[in-house]
C-alpha cells in the first residue's frame, strides 16, 4: 500500500464501461513523513468518499482493479481508504 495525497480530479467524456460511475482522481505519493514521492497517478476512488486534499492510501498495479465491483476493469491504482491521521517515529525513518 502507499499513502498519497489527491490532488485534482479527471473529467473523462468516454471512459471503459466497468468505470462508469466511477470518480477517477489524481493523487501524488507520499514518503512515510508525508513528503510527495515520483510523479502524480490516476486513480479510481474505491471509497467513493476521497476528495481534494485529503490523504489517502491505495494500491497499485493489477491489485488497483480489486477495489470495484467488476474486478478486471483497466486501472493502475485504486484508493482503498482514507487517512484520519499519520504517525510516525522519528527514528523509524531510514536516512
Amino acid at each position: 500500500m502507499q499513502l498519497a495525497k489527491v490532488i485534482g480530479t479527471v473529467v473523462a467524456t468516454k471512459k471503459h464501461e466497468a468505470l462508469e460511475g466511477i470518480k477517477l482522481l489524481i493523487v501524488q505519493p507520499l514518503t512515510p513523513d508525508g513528503q510527495p514521492k515520483g510523479r502524480p497517478v490516476v486513480a479510481v476512488d474505491g471509497t467513493a468518499m476521497a476528495g481534494p486534499g485529503e490523504t489517502i492510501f491505495m494500491i497499485g498495479g493489477r491489485e488497483g482493479s480489486l477495489v470495484l465491483e467488476k474486478w478486471f476493469t483497466p486501472v493502475d491504482h485504486g484508493i482503498v481508504g482514507i487517512v484520519d491521521d499519520i504517525y510516525v517515529a522519528v527514528d523509524a525513518i531510514p536516512e
